[in-house]
Order: C-alpha cells, then sequence, then structure tokens
C-alpha cells in the first residue's frame, strides 16, 4: 500500500515562503500525476497544482506566480513552493498521487498571519 506524508507546514508572516513535502513509501512505481489542494474551514477542497508524468504543470490563478509544484522522481517526492503567501492562504494542504489509484495525504496546516 502506498502511503503519502506531508511535512514542511506551519506557520508564517505574510510575505513569507513555506515548502511542503509530499512523500510517497515504496518504491518501484511511477506517478501518473501529483497534485497540491488546500482546504480551510467550511470550505470546499480546493485544487492548487498539478504536475504531470511529462512534467507539465497546472496553477490555479489564485496562486499562479506564487506557488510552483516540482518533483524528485527518485525520491518518490513531490513539494509545492510557496512564496508570497497570504492570510487567504491559511489551509490544510493535502497532496495526492495517482499510481494505479488515487492516493491521498493527512494534510499539513499552513497559518498565514497579518
Amino acid at each position: 500500500q502506498v502511503q503519502l506524508v506531508e511535512s514542511g507546514g506551519g506557520l508564517v508572516q505574510a510575505g513569507g515562503s513555506l515548502r511542503l513535502s509530499c512523500a510517497a513509501s515504496g518504491s518501484g512505481f511511477r506517478i501518473a500525476y501529483s497534485g497540491w489542494f488546500r482546504q480551510a474551514p467550511g470550505k470546499q477542497r480546493e485544487w492548487l497544482a498539478t504536475i504531470i508524468r511529462d512534467g507539465s504543470t497546472n496553477y490555479a490563478d489564485s496562486v499562479r506566480g506564487r506557488f510552483a509544484i516540482s518533483r524528485d522522481n527518485a525520491k518518490n517526492t513531490v513539494y509545492l513552493q510557496m512564496d508570497g503567501l497570504k492570510p487567504e492562504d491559511t489551509a490544510v494542504y493535502y497532496c495526492n498521487c495517482y499510481i494505479d489509484m488515487v492516493y491521498w495525504g493527512q494534510g499539513t496546516q499552513v497559518i498565514v498571519s497579518s
């Protein structure tokens, strides 16, 4: 069974940066695509970014130019570099990966203070 573990969340001031990591356990598999989502209390889960096997990326308008998704295939790890953080970025951030099915991490909290 594949397990995803997010890390890197925390408390930052507006304008600061964080780098989230999502590590997949195991080896010998190929990730078709990976993505990042977030969910604020009382809100629906929001898609943020996706990276495809060929390396292409897509971003939600709300984070384009501030966030960057990347990966390290050798480490089975996906990253989300977040710069220029705003209070409205406060949420629990989740990663997912599609291998033979979609796997989700448990989330990591990001709080941006003003």
